[in-house]
């Protein structure tokens, strides 16, 4: 099944389950729609009518995403990567990234988590008037979240896709964990010690969840 909005063509998936009622998400190759099995074509293609606005949005989000894992983004900068022979592992010049081959680009990011995070957490720990402990700090992929705390083992996890956005945004999330060590919940008292220490903390939140 496809539908034009737009102009452009979306493939339609369709999974039927014993639902009582029906949901919407978008991915790179198209709509998925989960309903039940006894739910009509004639519904599904007025359900996706109805939800033409969001499914734009949902698409925008997308592309966006895509275009940032496909793209070389460091610390809130996009560089064009441009291979070259001659160059000593990589330089930035402008807004270019000059390598001697692509896969660098990859060792490049994650010797970079290694040394900003770890430099940003005892920037962000000397802000802190409370007594909390210097965390142990882990660095991966999260598909969901852009920090974790483990407020038992004084352990924080951050992001490594978190390079690809500037300081702001890192410090932010690196606060946000902090904070967790003092307040484990989300409760007024702990976005009170997030504005103490990232009065701005809202811009950060906002470029993190455009993405």
């Amino acid at each position: 099944m496809q539908i034009d909005i737009n102009g452009k063509i979306y493939n339609v998936y369709i999974t039927r389950k014993n639902n009582k009622n029906m949901y919407l998400r978008v991915k790179e190759d198209g709509i998925y729609i989960t309903c039940n099995y006894l739910t009509p074509k004639y519904l599904i293609k007025s359900f996706i009518e109805s939800n033409i606005s969001s499914i734009v949005k949902m698409d925008n989000h997308v592309q966006k995403k895509k275009e940032k894992e496909e793209s070389f983004y460091y610390l809130g900068n996009k560089y064009d990567a441009v291979v070259l022979n001659t160059v000593n592992k990589i330089e930035f010049v402008g807004d270019q990234v000059f390598v001697k081959n692509k896969t660098y680009l990859k060792t490049f990011l994650k010797n970079e988590c290694d040394r900003v995070f770890n430099d940003r957490l005892k920037v962000c720990y000397n802000l802190f008037e409370e007594d909390i402990p210097f965390p142990k700090l882990m660095i991966g992929k999260m598909r969901r979240k852009w920090g974790y705390c483990n407020k038992r083992n004084e352990l924080i996890k951050l992001n490594s896709d978190l390079i690809k956005y500037s300081i702001n945004e890192i410090d932010y999330v690196i606060i946000h964990e902090l904070s967790h060590l003092l307040e484990f919940n989300h409760s007024k008292k702990f976005w009170a010690y997030v504005k103490k220490y990232k009065p701005d903390y809202k811009d950060a939140q906002k470029v993190l969840k455009e993405e």
